[in-house]
C-alpha cells in the first residue's frame, strides 16, 4: 500500500478494529484440532487472535476457492451476489463464523439449508444442518443483497463509490462489503469472481480475464486467479474504463485499465502503466521469478488517497499522477507482489515485511534510473529527521494498531533495509532476500522470521540492529554496527542483485533539507 509516507494512512484511521470479547478466547479454543473421537463438536471462533484486530478472520476451516458471482448496478449502488466457498474443517465443527456485513437472504452447506444470524454487524454466524467433522470437506454457499455504501461496522466503510460505479478497494478489510469469507492473510485462498453489469460497463479484477460476454441485457466479466490470494488483496473495479491487452514477452497477458477521461492524471497514469513489464523484470532480478500468471493495473477516476497492491493488478488513486510521472509508486506495489502478495504477513504486527520491502523497492528502481541511489535516499531520509522526531518514536517492527500505515513504517523500514545491506553486504544481503522468497512462496511470515533468516544466512549476531532499526524508539546512532557508517562514504562500493559494482556518492552530494525531502515525497507520492 502507498500513500502519504510523511503522515498516517487516512484509510488506516478508518480501519479501526471492532473490539470482541470472546474473540481472542475463542479462537484459542480452537486453535488444537479435534480429533474425531475427542468429543461432541464445538464452535469455530470467531477471529484468529490478531494482536491487532483480534476478531479478524475465524477458526475452524481452512478455505480452497471462492467463486464469487455478483450482479452490480451503479444507479443505486446495489448489490445482488451469491458466493460459493470450498473449505476442509480443522476440527469437529458445528457451528462457524463469516466475515460479513451485507444482509443474507439464504445459506447451504454441502446443498443442505442452513441455519444462520447476523446479530453481530460484522460477522455471518453459519449451523450446517448436521456437524462437520475434522478434515471433512465442505461447500458453503451465501445468497446476500446490499447497498455497499450505506454499510457501515462501527462508523466506517472502506467502500468506494463512484460517479459511474464504484471501487470495492481496502486494506485491511474490505472483503466484508461484498463477499462473506475467512477476511485474514493467515487463511488464502484461490478466486473466481464474476461480474454482471450494466452493457457498456467495465468491471475489472484481478488475476485472468477468463471470458467477457456482451449483450443487450447486460455485461458478464469473469476473472480468475489460481494463485492463493489473501482475501483483503481481492477487489472490482467497476465504470467506464479504457481497456488495453496485450501479452508479455514471458507470455503473462498484461491488462490495463484507466478511466475514460481526459483527466491529465489519467493520462500520465496510462503512459506510466505501459511500462509495467520494465518493472516487474527489474523487480524479478532483484527478488525472483514474478509469482504470479498475470499482471496490469487499474486508475479510477477518483481520489480516495492511497493505491494498493491488489494481487496482479494495482488499484491507484489518480493523485499519484498530479506532478507528473510516477514510476515509483508501479515500483512500490508490483514490489508487493513478492512483499506482501505471494508472501503475506502472518499477523498485522507484521507489517515490516510488507511495506519495508516496497518501500526499499522505490530506492532500487530509482537507483536504476539514475535518479538517486539507494544509499543516497538512505541518507537524505536519515538526515532529514532530527534525533527526538515523532518519526522516531513509532517502533516499526511492532508499531500498534493505530500506526500500521504510519508513514516510518515506510520510510524507516526503507533505511533499515539499506543499512542491512551496509551490515551484512550486498551478496548476503540479496540471498536473504531471495531465500524468504523461494521459501515461503504463497505462504506467509513474520518480523522475527525474518530477522532469524537474516541472521542464518549471515552469520552474524544481528538482534542489535534490528533493535536499533525496528524497536527503539529513538534515531539509530551512525555506527558500522547499525550499517550507518557515513564516515567512510565516499569509499563505499556495493554489488547490486546482478553481481554489478556501484559507485556510491559522497555525501555532501545527497545532504538535504527536511524541506527538500518533503518536496520529493510529494512528486514521489503524487500528494
Amino acid at each position: 500500500m502507498a500513500g502519504n509516507p510523511s503522515t498516517t494512512r487516512p484509510f488506516a484511521r478508518r480501519m479501526l478494529p471492532r473490539l470482541a470479547t470472546l474473540a481472542v478466547a475463542g479462537a484459542m479454543l480452537a486453535a488444537a484440532p479435534i480429533t474425531a473421537h475427542a468429543g461432541p463438536p464445538t464452535a469455530g471462533g470467531s477471529g484468529l487472535g490478531d494482536d491487532y484486530f483480534p476478531n479478524y478472520g475465524n477458526s475452524g476451516y481452512d478455505v480452497d476457492r471462492y467463486n464469487i458471482n455478483v450482479d452490480y448496478q451503479p444507479q443505486g449502488d446495489l448489490l445482488n451476489g451469491t458466493t460459493t466457498i470450498t473449505a476442509k474443517a480443522t476440527q469437529d465443527l458445528r457451528r462457524f463464523n463469516l466475515d460479513f456485513a451485507l444482509r443474507v437472504r439464504s445459506v447451504t452447506v454441502n446443498d443442505k439449508p442452513a441455519t444462520f444470524n447476523q446479530n453481530d454487524p460484522h460477522e455471518l454466524v453459519v449451523t450446517p444442518k448436521k456437524p462437520l467433522r475434522n478434515g471433512e470437506q465442505m461447500t458453503v454457499k451465501v445468497e446476500y443483497f446490499g447497498v455497499p455504501s450505506a454499510v457501515k461496522v462501527d462508523g466506517i466503510t472502506p467502500w468506494i463509490k463512484t460517479a459511474d460505479g464504484a471501487i470495492a478497494l481496502g486494506q485491511p478489510e474490505i472483503a466484508a462489503w461484498w463477499f462473506p469469507s475467512n477476511d485474514h492473510p493467515q487463511d488464502k485462498a484461490k478466486f473466481d469472481i464474476t461480474m454482471k453489469v450494466p452493457s457498456g460497463v467495465e468491471a475489472i479484477s484481478g488475476g485472468k480475464l477468463v471470458s467477457k460476454t456482451l449483450t443487450p441485457n447486460g455485461d458478464t466479466w469473469r476473472w480468475r486467479e489460481d494463485k492463493p490470494m489473501a482475501t483483503y488483496l481481492a477487489f472490482m473495479a467497476i465504470g467506464q474504463y479504457e481497456v488495453a491487452e496485450s501479452t508479455s514477452s514471458k507470455g503473462l497477458p498484461i491488462i490495463n485499465a484507466v478511466a475514460v477521461s481526459d483527466d491529465v492524471r489519467i493520462q500520465r497514469a496510462k503512459a506510466d502503466f505501459a511500462r509495467t513489464e520494465e518493472v516487474v523484470d527489474f523487480l524479478a532480478r532483484q527478488y525472483g521469478p514474478y509469482p504470479f500468471d498475470a499482471l496490469g493495473n487499474v486508475a479510477p477516476n477518483a481520489d480516495f488517497g492511497y493505491a494498493l497492491e491488489t494481487q496482479t493488478r494495482p488499484v491507484y488513486t489518480r493523485g499519484f499522477w498530479r506532478n507528473g510521472s510516477n514510476m515509483g509508486v508501479v515500483a512500490h506495489e508490483f514490489a508487493h507482489q513478492w512483499w506482501g502478495d505471494s508472501v503475506s504477513l502472518t499477523q498485522w504486527n507484521d507489517i515490516y515485511v510488507n511495506e519495508a520491502f516496497a518501500s526499499h523497492a522505490e530506492w532500487l528502481w530509482s537507483e536504476n534510473q539514475g535518479q538517486g541511489t539507494a544509499q543516497q535516499l538512505m541518507r537524505q531520509t536519515y538526515d532529514s529527521y532530527p534525533e527526538g522526531d515523532k518519526f522516531w518514536q513509532v517502533s516499526i517492527g511492532d508499531p500498534g494498531r493505530d500506526n500500521v500505515f504510519d508513514g516510518a513504517v515506510y520510510d524507516r523500514g526503507a533505511m533499515s533495509l539499506q543499512a542491512l545491506r551496509n551490515r551484512i553486504g550486498s551478496p548476503a544481503f540479496w540471498q536473504v532476500l531471495r531465500t524468504w522468497q523461494a521459501e515461503r512462496t504463497y505462504k506467509n511470515g513474520s518480523t522475527e522470521e525474518f530477522q532469524a533468516l537474516a541472521e542464518r544466512l549471515s552469520g552474524e549476531d544481528l538482534d542489535g540492529f534490528f533493535k536499533a532499526w525496528l524497536y527503539d524508539q529513538r534515531k539509530p546512532a551512525a555506527t558500522a554496527e547499525n550499517g550507518l557508517d557515513f564516515g567512510t562514504e565516499n569509499a563505499l562500493r556495493q554489488t547490486d542483485a546482478e553481481g554489478r559494482v556501484a559507485q556510491q556518492a559522497a555525501p555532501e552530494q545527497v545532504t538535504a533539507t527536511r524541506a527538500e525531502l518533503a518536496k520529493t515525497r510529494q512528486q514521489l507520492h503524487g500528494r
